[in-house]
């Protein structure tokens, strides 16, 4: 197991080309570990149906996989354009009304939001991915601003608007991301991802909206602001959240694709620091939307993310909507697997967990231990994760065995860094039952295997964790 066993997860968007139950088995089959539902898209009938899909194949195939609600925040759309298809050149002027009910082919166009509440003049409005630049020169109306085009382009129906300079602080959980969340509390979601975080408070609101709510979901914060990748914020939001996801796609518009590199750095190594969920988006494996082969270049990028440390790299419109969703996830399985196997992560050592010195140093030991015995796997018996998610935050080299009683728990961990969870009932032999029963089905590459397991006296205590033995199997 541990020199095929990757590290490092996978994150599939499932989108037209992927929703059904045989195409989200293919692709748990390739090497998915969590699916990412899109709220910007779909009905909730659409998404519901997809998590009961997921868990089907997840009894099917015996393993839990995670899923992710990505809400849709502040994310300012057009409206339907008719023909779905207008064409602009450099000097159009164009006009951005939340007022417009239908368009008529002019360039008064519908918009999802009242800009006018919030632009000022001379700042720059990015259509479509930033493929289109404008600058805003007036604004007519209530409810419109007007735009001059600076280079030519097509637009179409709801593609995405960027507003780098415009400061829309307070607007951050919108009307549909409160139904949206609040509708998720009553499915089966193991993660809950707000766009365009911009403090530490937004993700306090909405954690308080899930909580009250009765959700367990955790929360990601997705980074891809001005405002939050300042100094003074984005430590503050790493905190806050129970991960982040570099959300490249609209930070590489809004910041500059040249500062993307370095703050995907910064916040995997925040992440590690505080112990936190990280997954790394956006574009990386873009050329495989149309191509059956990665460039060198996204297949790199996949490589550095794993070799920085990070939880989890994330598909989009690979498994969304490209021609192979599958052969994607497979080239993503294979660049992690070797990556892994011929460079390891380094650990950090010198980092204390404020909340739980005692088992922050009991999962050290337990890494630093696996190391210099050349164990097998590390067993983690675990009520609520925070043990096999301490262990992880080592990046130990070794696959870690959590062991748990709770299905959200289980769900949880599938993307957390090296772990593969299993549903046990709490006991005291629950960690060396589930090794002796993975030995005596081959999966280990060693005989007699080593094992190290890390439990508490108290199984199904949360906090109790104080005890490492070394087991070997014959």
């Amino acid at each position: 197991m541990s020199t095929t066993f990757k590290r490092t997860k996978i994150l599939a968007t499932i989108g037209p080309v992927t929703n059904s139950p045989e195409m989200i088995e293919k692709l748990a089959i390739a090497g998915v570990n969590g699916f990412r539902l899109n709220f910007s898209h779909g009905t909730y009938e659409e998404h519901e149906q997809q998590i009961e899909w997921v868990r089907q194949i997840s009894e099917k195939l015996g393993q839990p996989f995670a899923v992710l609600q990505d809400l849709q925040g502040p994310k300012i759309r057009l409206g339907i354009i008719k023909d779905n298809r207008l064409e602009v050149k450099k000097g159009d002027e164009l006009v951005l009304d939340n007022a417009i009910a239908e368009h008529d082919g002019s360039f008064n166009l519908p918009v999802q939001y009242n800009l006018a509440l919030r632009v000022k003049m001379g700042q720059p409005v990015y259509i479509f991915d930033g493929t289109i630049k404008t600058t805003v020169i007036e604004v007519p109306s209530a409810t419109s601003i007007k735009v001059r085009v600076e280079n030519d382009g097509v637009l179409m129906s709801r593609k995405g608007l960027n507003l780098p300079d415009t400061d829309f602080s307070g607007a951050v959980i919108t009307p549909k991301d409160i139904d949206d969340a609040k509708y998720g509390a009553t499915k089966d979601i193991d993660y809950v991802a707000l766009s365009f975080v911009n403090s530490a408070d937004d993700i306090n609101s909405l954690r308080q909206l899930l909580e009250s709510n009765s959700s367990t979901a955790k929360v990601i914060a997705k980074i891809e602001t001005k405002i939050a990748i300042r100094e003074e914020n984005l430590e503050k939001i790493v905190i806050a959240s129970d991960g982040v996801m570099v959300a490249r796609g609209d930070m590489a518009v809004e910041v500059g694709p040249e500062v993307v590199p370095v703050i995907e750095r910064r916040i995997i190594s925040l992440c590690r620091k505080y112990g936190k969920l990280c997954i790394v988006a956006t574009q990386m494996m873009a050329s495989m939307v149309e191509n059956p082969e990665p460039t060198r270049a996204e297949v790199n990028d996949v490589a550095t993310a794993v070799l920085l440390g990070a939880d989890v790299v994330m598909l989009s419109d690979e498994t969304a909507n490209g021609k192979y969703p599958v052969e994607t996830v497979a080239a993503m399985q294979k660049t992690i697997v070797y990556a892994q196997d011929h460079e390891s992560v380094s650990p950090i050592f010198d980092k204390n967990d404020e909340d739980n010195l005692q088992r922050d140093a009991i999962s050290g030991a337990a890494v630093y231990l696996s190391k210099k015995l050349g164990v097998d796997a590390i067993v983690a018996e675990t009520k609520s994760g925070a043990t096999a998610m301490s262990i992880a935050n080592y990046r130990p080299n070794v696959p870690v065995l959590s062991v748990t009683s709770v299905p959200r728990v289980a769900q949880q961990l599938a993307l957390r860094y090296a772990n593969r969870s299993y549903l046990r009932e709490d006991g005291e032999s629950a960690g060396l039952s589930l090794a002796n029963e993975i030995k005596l089905a081959g999966q280990f590459d060693h005989n007699p295997a080593t094992v190290i397991i890390v439990s508490g006296k108290q199984p199904g205590l949360v906090g109790a964790t104080d005890t490492i033995k070394v087991r070997v199997l014959e």
